[in-house]
Order: C-alpha cells, then sequence, then structure tokens
C-alpha cells in the first residue's frame, strides 16, 4: 500500500531519529532540538554580523574595498567571521526547513498551534529576505547577479512597471543611497524577525531558545572548521554593470530560487512562491483536522483538573496548566515523559519503540509528548511534587514496621505502621504517603489518624482484586513486617474559615476525613462539621460506631450516613442514593459552606458540577480522588490525589 506524503515524511523523520538517537543518544539528537538551533545560530548571526558591519563602508566606491580589506587584513577574525556568519546563516535556513518539514509531517501546526505555525512562514521568507540582501553588500559579481535579479523580479509588479532595473544598467547610476538602504534593511529585517521569533513561541508551553551546551559547542566548532576549511571570498572582482557575471559559486541554501528568474517567466516564479506560501498558510485548515471538542485531563498525584485542546498532548495542556511534568525531546525518544494512564482512552501518536516498549503500551502506558485524549483522560506522573505547592520532587523516604493489623472489614484492613524509636513524620492531616514497593512502583494511602503522633501511622487498605499491594496486605502481610515509604504529601487539608464543613467521603475515602475530624476535636475548633459518608453496604461502613461516638460526644458533629445499594439483610432505614446527593437534599444553598470530598474520581466528578450549581464556590470545594487500577499481575491499590475542585 502507498504510503501518501505527509506518512513518508513521518518515517522519513522518525527513521532519522532513531539513527542519531543511537548515534548520539536522545539528550544530544539534533532533530530534537531544531527549534532551538534556529534560535541559536540566529545569535550567532548577528553577533558575528555586528562585527563585520563595524567596519563596513556603506558607499559604492568603499564597499568592496571594505569588505577584501575585513576578509584578508583580519583572516584570523574578519575572515574568519565574515564565513561563520554565510555558514551559521545557511545552516538556519536547513533547521528552519526541517523544523516546518517535521512540523507539517506530524500534524502539529492544526487547532490552537496555527499561530506559531504562520508566523513560521513568515519568518522563513524574513530570514530568505536579511540573507539575500546581506549578499548584495559585498558589492562584487555575485552581488550584482543577486541585485540585477531582485530588481528585475520585483520590477514584473503593476507597481514598479520596469523602473527599478534602470538604475543597474550602468554603474553610474547606482549612488551610496542604496548602501544606506541596503544596510537599514539588513539591521531592519533581523529586528522585525527577533520580535516575530518571540510572538512564534508564545504558544509552546515552557519553550526553550537554547540547545544543550555539547550541541551548542558542537556546532560553533563545526562552523569554525567550515570557515577554516573553505573561507568564503569574494567572487570576481568589485560589480561591474556592463558586464555580466559569467561564472558564480552558488548558494543553494538562499539564492536557489534566483536561476529561475533567468529560466522561467516571471510571472511563473511569482506564483511559485506566492501559492506555495498560500498553500502552507492555509494548512492547518485543510482537512483532516483535528475531530471532535477538547476533553477534561485529571492528573495525579494531586487530582489536578486540566482541559485538553483537540490535538493537544498530554504534555502540552499539563504544561499549559502551570504543571511540573518531566520532560526532554518532547518528540517520543527519550521516555522521561512516561505516564501511566488510569481511565479513558488516548491516541499514543508517533514515537520511537525503544522508548515505549509493547510490554509498557500493555501495561497502560504512554508518553506524554505524544499521547493526546480521545476522551476524558486521568493519568499518573511520578512526580510526587504535584501533589502539593512546596513538596520536593522526591518527598523524605523512610522506613516503619507494622505494628498491628486489624480488619475493619471483610475487604479493608486496618494497618498500624510504627516508626524507628527517636524517629517521627510530621504530617497534616488529610495528606498521604506512598507505599514504595521492591520494584520502585509507589502506592498512595492517607493518613488516618490525626496529627500529633508521628511515631505510629494509621492506614485503611481496602482490597483491590489483583492489587498488588492491596493482595499482599490481605494475604502475606504480618505484624513486623518492614514497609519502606515517602512522604508526606498533599494539600486536601483544612483551611480557614467561618463557614460549617461538610465532609463527604466514599467508601475508604472515611480515612482522611477521621484524620481531619479527630484533629479538629484535638485542637477545639467549634465550626459546625456534617460527616456523610457513603458506601454500598451496611457492612462497608467499616467504622460508622466510631462515627456515631463522634455526635454523641461532640454538639458541633453530625453524622449521615447514605447507602447506595443496600442489601436485605442490612434492613436500612437510612438515607440511600448518591452520597453527595444527600448533602444537595439537605443543603438548597451552599453559598456559605465549605465542603471536603474525599472518594473516587467518579464520585468526585458527578458531585463537584452537582455542589457548584447549588451555590457552592470553587474556592471552597476541596477534593481528594483515588481510583483503583487495573488488575492483574501489575495491579495496584488506589491512588489518591488532592486538589481544589
Amino acid at each position: 500500500m502507498a504510503l501518501g506524503p505527509k506518512r513518508a515524511l513521518r518515517r522519513a523523520f522518525m527513521a532519522a531519529e532513531a539513527l542519531f538517537n543511537r548515534a548520539f543518544g536522545d539528550r544530544l539528537n539534533p532533530f530534537y532540538h531544531l527549534g532551538s538551533l534556529t534560535f541559536y545560530l540566529f545569535w550567532i548571526v548577528c553577533g558575528t554580523g555586528l562585527y563585520l558591519y563595524a567596519f563596513f563602508d556603506t558607499s559604492v566606491e568603499g564597499a568592496h574595498r571594505s569588505v577584501e580589506a575585513l576578509t584578508r587584513e583580519q583572516w584570523f577574525a574578519g575572515g574568519i567571521l565574515r564565513s561563520v556568519h554565510r555558514y551559521a546563516s545557511d545552516a538556519m535556513v536547513v533547521t528552519m526547513l526541517l523544523h516546518l518539514a517535521r512540523y507539517w509531517a506530524f500534524d502539529r501546526m492544526r487547532g490552537f498551534r496555527w499561530l506559531s505555525w504562520i508566523t513560521g512562514i513568515v519568518l522563513l521568507w524574513l530570514v530568505f529576505t536579511a540573507g539575500v540582501n546581506g549578499y548584495m553588500l559585498p558589492w562584487d559579481r555575485l552581488a550584482q547577479f543577486v541585485t540585477q535579479a531582485s530588481f528585475e523580479w520585483f520590477d514584473w509588479l503593476p507597481v514598479f512597471g520596469g523602473t527599478l532595473i534602470r538604475n543597474f544598467i550602468y554603474d553610474a547610476n547606482v549612488s551610496d543611497r542604496l548602501f544606506s538602504l541596503l544596510v537599514f534593511i539588513h539591521i531592519g529585517v533581523p529586528l522585525i524577525t527577533l520580535l516575530l521569533m518571540w510572538v512564534h513561541v508564545q504558544r509552546v508551553p515552557r519553550s526553550t531558545t537554547q540547545p544543550p551546551r555539547p550541541i551548542a559547542v558542537s556546532v560553533a566548532v563545526m562552523l569554525i572548521a567550515m570557515a577554516l576549511a573553505q573561507p568564503v571570498m569574494s567572487q570576481g572582482g568589485p560589480a561591474h554593470m556592463a558586464q555580466a557575471p559569467m561564472v558564480l559559486s552558488f548558494d543553494w541554501f538562499l539564492l536557489a530560487l534566483y536561476p529561475l528568474v533567468y529560466i522561467w517567466p516571471i510571472a511563473a516564479v511569482w506564483g511559485l512562491v506566492l501559492g506555495a506560501s498560500a498553500l502552507l498558510a492555509v494548512a492547518p485548515w485543510l482537512p483532516p483536522g483535528p475531530r471532535g471538542a477538547g476533553h477534561r485531563l485529571t492528573v495525579h498525584p494531586g487530582a489536578h483538573a486540566v482541559s485538553a485542546r483537540p490535538g493537544e498532548t498530554l504534555l502540552e495542556a499539563g504544561l499549559r496548566a502551570g504543571l511540573a511534568l518531566p520532560y526532554d525531546c518532547r518528540a517520543g525518544g527519550c521516555g522521561v515523559c512516561m505516564c501511566a494512564v488510569l481511565n479513558g482512552r488516548v491516541d499514543l501518536g508517533d514515537y520511537q519503540p525503544a522508548a515505549l516498549s509493547a510490554d509498557a503500551r500493555a501495561r497502560g502506558l504512554a508518553l506524554m509528548c505524544c499521547a493526546t485524549a480521545l476522551a476524558d483522560v486521568e493519568f499518573e506522573v511520578d512526580v510526587p511534587a504535584l501533589a502539593g505547592e512546596g513538596v520536593s520532587a522526591r518527598a523524605a523516604r523512610r522506613r516503619a514496621t507494622v505494628e498491628r493489623m486489624e480488619r475493619l472489614a471483610p475487604d479493608v484492613m486496618r494497618l498500624w505502621l510504627k516508626l524507628p524509636e527517636g524517629r517521627r513524620v510530621d504530617f497534616v492531616a488529610g495528606q498521604y504517603i506512598n507505599i514504595v514497593l521492591e520494584d520502585g512502583a509507589r502506592r498512595a494511602f492517607s493518613f488516618a489518624n490525626a496529627p500529633g503522633s508521628g511515631e505510629r501511622i494509621e492506614l485503611h487498605v481496602r482490597l483491590v482484586p489483583g492489587g498488588r499491594f492491596t493482595s499482599h496486605v490481605f494475604e502475606r502481610m504480618r505484624e513486623g513486617d518492614s514497609i519502606e515509604f515517602e512522604g508526606p504529601v498533599g494539600r486536601f487539608t483544612l483551611q480557614e474559615s467561618e463557614f460549617p464543613i461538610l465532609f463527604i467521603a466514599g467508601a475508604t475515602g472515611f480515612a482522611p476525613v477521621k484524620s481531619m475530624v479527630e484533629h479538629a476535636f484535638r485542637t477545639g475548633m467549634k465550626r459546625q462539621m456534617i460527616l456523610y459518608w457513603g458506601t454500598r453496604t451496611r457492612r462497608d461502613l467499616y467504622l460508622a460506631g466510631l462515627a456515631d461516638e463522634w455526635a454523641r460526644e461532640h454538639p458541633n458533629f453530625r453524622f449521615v450516613p447514605v447507602l447506595s445499594d443496600p442489601l436485605p439483610e442490612d434492613e436500612w432505614t437510612g438515607r440511600t442514593g448518591l452520597v453527595h446527593e444527600a448533602v444537595l437534599q439537605d443543603f438548597p444553598d451552599l453559598a456559605r459552606c465549605q465542603i471536603y470530598a474525599c472518594g473516587s474520581t467518579e464520585m468526585i466528578v458527578a458531585a463537584h458540577p452537582a455542589l457548584i450549581a447549588q451555590g457552592l464556590s470553587p474556592d471552597n470545594c476541596f477534593s481528594d480522588a483515588f481510583t483503583p487500577a487495573p488488575a492483574g499481575p501489575q495491579g495496584e491499590t488506589q491512588r489518591p490525589g488532592e486538589g481544589t475542585a
């Protein structure tokens, strides 16, 4: 089956990038730094150009003479810098064309990226303009050819009507004012280019304009080596209008269109330039475009809610929202941005097989820089710093011993962990820890005890069928076993307010609520507190007796259990249905309430809009979502994450 040009070019890029990865490694693959290389080359061109301009004579008689003196009398500086200036300009055209071709091949110019694409096309023509203009300044025979061809080209336009080329028939017609104009253009166009380059990167989250230092040094050394091996020299002596230049050494990077001025009708050359530019300009809106609307992303740890625009990768959406996500190449080559897709569907995109193996795909892993959402998606990144502000990239790691185990329900185990003598963990009610497994994987569980007794940690572990850690807890764990964990992490904590507190807990979402409530009692908090605890059946209310005891002993606390699917033997006469619906029934106006909701992501997603619609301020709605991971050999237990809903 024949490949379309776009798919064929995409495969060619992937093959070339794989080859360069083997040669240089994914961190130093120049294909992953085409944009920043263009910026770097621009600064080299500007720096060398400023030095050359300092010795340039902007007159007809002095232009060629000053360039020759600079090249031959300052060969160690001016001569080398002139060559570096020329070769860096050519290299800049190459990186820009490759950058444009790669974005076209991977269809990365649509939707919100249209501005970067359009400005990129304009930048390409500005660079061509500055480069062609630069060839006019030495006023040698090549400059004569470029100048005459350029003015013949523009003379075809009706607005000029053949008046421009008349200035280049005889040497006497060329005045010093021409070189003042050429120098003005050669300075003005790069300034406009710099401004547009800044605009160009504004819609690229966390864009970088500096390549890695080894690449930058290698490029500089390469340019100097080329300047020494093949110095750039003036061609054929000074310009002489009465004689047409016959033999020229041509720059096909910047002057590729110029032979066409004499081979084709000039109208055809204009048709090629304008037609190609117009076709590139409308490319973002040509079919097939991105399908569907944007989707909602939930990023763990932290349950950060992010909106993804059509065609936007998970990484772009997260970076745009200000999340500290890991990345490097941004092109599917390094694997640094690996994430685990917990719920929803994604298009994995194009990536190097070495960065995302078939086994990794089977385990639900994806590369954020390539994957795009096909529906609402929930995914996790191994960056504990996402759990809350002020949390380091890797929280403190500790060891504890399983001091006591108590089965609170057939599928809920209470663990008491004890730290070594003299050690303690200082946490805030509502935070959690990450249990570290043997292979480095992490399983997160909330503190269920109140702060203050830092030598012990209480956890509530619900059995997830096939879960690696939870199955171990219920089947093989014994008192005295050692556990490694990181923490504390999280920002699902009590906030100052005068409003009453409504706790909404689902299943083992009761654990952090228990920590908060006991902390509130211990500190003498007088605010009204109501706990709505929702489970399926009566036996799932594994510490209902404790909540009833709180209600009896503390007049500012009330307990409302809610069952969604009570069994006949439960003989249940209390509230039924979804737990957040009980809150909505009891509080027609939530404007003066503060809500803390902890449970499954499905519960949080269902409750949040309904609560907001009933008057709850988003600033007073705090959530902690957890999700059972897929069962199987790699199955996992719940993964809590918290944030302001």
